[in-house]
């Protein structure tokens, strides 16, 4: 059976690093990170001469879910083509949404293949921290307004997703320092290798 993964978090959790050590170890995987898409949105912000600001109204309205459908969309078709997709992105709404969560598992069904989610686990004070080392222009107004931002970000494990009778629908990796992560990699390894 194909399988769709999704390695979500808030931002700076350690979901690219996180997701590219999976799709090495895993076999057959095509590796999708919806921030390569970050160069169309921009072009949009340029064209309406709008703030570059991904927590905007601006952002919300006319580009954050478009960005969600196109990595989707490019995820559906590549399962056409290989066992694994393995997508990088926060999908922090969509995967507390029950009904987001429902379709996309009738579609994935369509193509004999099942959703896993990775939602990974860091402190906060790390995911600052990683944020002020990344040095990322996306994350300028996040640490300028950090208190503002930080109170619309839900650290909660996305339990409503999580199928007690299925080992692989929800799977956590606890990322707040080397060691959690190395362990949280060989058993979120183990099980994905394990369940055909």
């Amino acid at each position: 059976m194909k399988r769709l993964i999704l390695v979500t978090s808030p931002p700076a959790s350690g979901k690219t690093y996180i997701s590219k050590q999976l799709a090495k170890e895993l076999k057959h995987v095509v590796y999708l990170d919806k921030d390569t898409l970050i160069v169309l949105s921009h072009q949009i912000f340029k064209v309406a001469n709008a703030e570059v600001n991904r927590s905007s109204e601006f952002f919300e309205e006319h580009i954050r879910n478009y960005e969600y459908d196109a990595v989707l969309a490019l995820a559906m078709e590549a399962l056409e083509y290989d066992d694994i997709v393995l997508i990088n992105a926060p999908f922090t709404r969509e995967i507390r949404d029950t009904a987001f969560v429902d379709n996309l598992k009738t579609q994935l069904a369509k193509k004999d293949a099942r959703l896993t989610v990775v939602w990974v686990i860091t402190d906060i004070d790390v995911v600052k921290n990683r944020m002020i080392e990344r040095n990322s222009p996306r994350d300028t107004w996040k640490l300028e307004n950090w208190d503002e931002y930080i109170k619309g970000v839900d650290f909660s494990i996305p339990e409503c997703i999580d199928n007690p009778d299925v080992i692989d629908d929800l799977l956590l990796f606890r990322n707040s320092n080397d060691q959690e992560y190395r362990q949280s990699l060989q058993q979120i390894l183990s099980v994905l290798e394990a369940k055909k």
